[in-house]
């Protein structure tokens, strides 16, 4: 599978395609193949950290369970700068907010499906890339305007 290795303000980030579609995005090396999807998703990636994208476009294929792709659909329905408890996806995907929580963890495309944008009742709670709850905190914030990732 084709893969990009990123250089991001928030560490080192690896893309991988299969058919035309990324699959997955996550923290770390693995070299890079420079095909068309992978160096489109850089540009829209960069321009997101630079705070110019809201909205990415680009053909997705997460692997999971359906109801895992329930819950990442009702992720990218969240507005940009926005966020939601699990409980209120729980209501939209089905399941209960635990349920969620653990949808969001297996998340393989994070920051591209805003997994960052799910809170709990009382606040932040984990987030599986980066350095956790800070880089959660990270990506709330650009998207409020709150603070400018710089690459």
């Amino acid at each position: 599978m084709p893969h990009l290795t990123l250089a991001s303000p928030l560490g080192p980030l690896l893309l991988t395609e299969e058919e035309g579609r990324l699959v997955s995005l996550g923290w770390g090396e693995g070299g890079g193949d420079l095909t068309p999807l992978l160096v489109e998703a850089r540009r829209q990636l960069d321009l997101y950290f630079a705070g110019r994208l809201t909205a990415f476009d680009l053909p997705l294929a997460p692997s999971g369970t359906p109801f895992q792709k329930r819950v990442w659909e009702a992720l990218l329905a969240i507005p940009y700068g926005a966020v939601r408890h699990y409980s209120d996806i729980a209501r939209t995907a089905g399941g209960v907010a635990r349920a969620v929580g653990g949808a969001c963890g297996a998340n393989p495309l994070a920051i591209v499906i805003p997994c960052h944008r799910v809170v709990g009742s009382a606040g932040l709670t984990g987030f599986s890339g980066g350095a956790g709850i800070d880089t959660k905190q990270a990506l709330i914030d650009l998207e409020r305007g709150q603070k400018r990732l710089e690459l």
